[in-house]
C-alpha cells in the first residue's frame, strides 16, 4: 500500500541561472507539479509513486533516475519513443518569483491516457493525488479524472493542486471550467492566493475558502499564502499558520513542497481522513508544510530544492525552541 499516488505532467524546468558572455544561461531541473509532490513526500518518509508520460529522449531518462533517486516507485511512469518530453522554460525575478513558457505541444505527459494506466497503483493508495496542467489536453485530461475516480472508488484520499499556466489553455474561460470540473471529487484541495481569485473572484481567504466548500463541499481546503502561511478552512473550521522567514531564492516548487509535506504528515499520523485530524494535528501539519516550503524556497530549483526528513525535523526542532 502507497502513502500517496501522484498522477499528471513530469518535465524539464530550464531555470534561467545567469549569462556567460551576455548569452542566457538555463539549467536544466526535474520538475512537473506532480512529480514535485511525490518527491517532496517521499524525502520526507512517505511511500510514494508517480504515473505519466515522459519520451523517449536523455531528457526522459534523466526523469526517471531523478524519480527513482528519491525512492519514488515509477512502476507507473510510461516511455513514449513518438513524442519528445515537455520542457518550461523558467524566468526567476529578483524577487524569486518565477513565470513560465512552455514547449509542449503533442509532447509526452499529454499523451499519457486511460488505458495505459495500470489498476493496481490506483487501487493501493491512501491519497491520490492530481494536478490541473494535465487537465489541459485529451488525453492526459481523461486519464487524470479516470485515475481520480478509481482510487476514490477504492477508498482513496482525493487531493487536487489548480496550477494555472495561462499559456496553456485557449483562454481563461475555458481554463475556469476544466479547473472547476474536478472539484466535485475532491477531498482535499490545495490553492495559492494566485489561483484563489480566479475560481471565486475574490482575494479574501474566508470568503473564497468557504464558496468553495459551501459549493463543492470540499472536506479540507489549504490556502497557501506566500510568505505570510497559510490558510485553512475544514467546513467551520479555519485557521492559519503563520510562514517562516527565509532569504527567497525561487519559489519554484514551494507549493508542492508545501502539499508534499503536508501529506506525509498526514501519512506518519496515520491518518488519511481530514476529518480525523485533530484541530492540533491539522495546525501542526499545516505549520510544518509552511517550513518545508520555506526551505525549498530558499534554493534554488523545485525537486532538488526540497528537503529530506532530517532537514526538516532539526529545523522544527530549533524552531519548537
Amino acid at each position: 500500500m502507497k502513502d500517496i499516488v501522484t498522477v499528471g505532467e513530469i518535465l524539464i524546468d530550464l531555470t534561467f541561472s545567469g549569462r556567460d558572455k551576455g548569452i542566457p544561461v538555463y539549467t536544466a531541473n526535474p520538475g512537473g507539479a506532480p512529480a514535485n509532490v511525490a518527491v517532496a513526500a517521499a524525502r520526507l518518509g512517505a511511500e510514494a509513486a508517480f504515473i505519466g508520460k515522459v519520451g523517449d529522449d536523455f531528457y526522459g531518462g534523466f526523469l526517471r533516475k531523478t524519480l527513482e533517486d528519491n525512492r519514488v516507485d515509477v512502476s507507473g511512469m510510461l516511455t513514449d519513443a513518438g513524442a519528445p518530453t515537455t520542457l518550461a522554460v523558467v524566468s526567476v525575478a529578483e524577487s524569486g518569483e518565477r513565470s513560465f513558457s512552455f514547449y509542449r505541444r503533442n509532447c509526452a505527459d499529454t499523451l499519457l491516457s486511460a488505458d495505459e494506466i495500470g489498476e493496481e497503483l490506483l487501487g493501493n493508495t491512501r491519497f491520490l493525488h492530481f494536478g490541473s496542467v494535465s487537465l489541459t489536453d485529451d488525453p492526459a485530461r481523461s486519464a487524470t479524472v479516470y485515475a481520480a475516480k478509481k482510487a476514490k472508488e477504492s477508498g482513496a484520499t482525493v487531493t487536487y493542486d489548480p496550477n494555472y499556466r495561462a499559456n496553456l489553455w485557449n483562454s481563461e474561460e475555458e481554463a475556469i471550467e476544466q479547473m472547476k470540473s474536478v472539484l466535485g471529487i475532491v477531498d482535499i484541495l490545495k490553492i495559492s492566493d494566485e489561483e484563489l481569485p480566479l475560481l471565486t473572484g475574490t482575494c479574501d481567504p474566508d470568503a473564497g475558502t468557504k464558496q468553495l466548500y459551501d459549493e463543492y463541499g470540499i472536506p479540507l481546503i489549504l490556502l497557501t499564502l506566500g510568505p505570510d502561511g497559510a490558510y485553512y478552512r475544514r467546513g467551520d473550521l479555519t485557521g492559519k499558520a503563520d510562514g517562516f522567514k527565509v532569504k527567497v531564492a525561487d519559489t519554484n516548487g514551494a507549493g508542492d513542497t508545501f502539499f508534499g509535506a503536508f501529506l506525509n504528515r498526514m501519512a506518519a499520523l496515520g491518518i488519511y481522513r481530514p476529518g480525523d485530524l485533530s484541530e492540533e494535528q491539522l495546525c501542526d501539519s499545516v505549520r510544518t508544510a509552511n517550513l518545508a516550503a520555506s526551505l525549498t524556497t530558499s534554493r534554488h530549483g523545485a525537486i532538488p530544492a526540497m528537503p529530506d526528513r532530517a532537514e526538516l525535523e532539526e529545523k522544527l526542532a530549533v524552531e519548537a525552541e
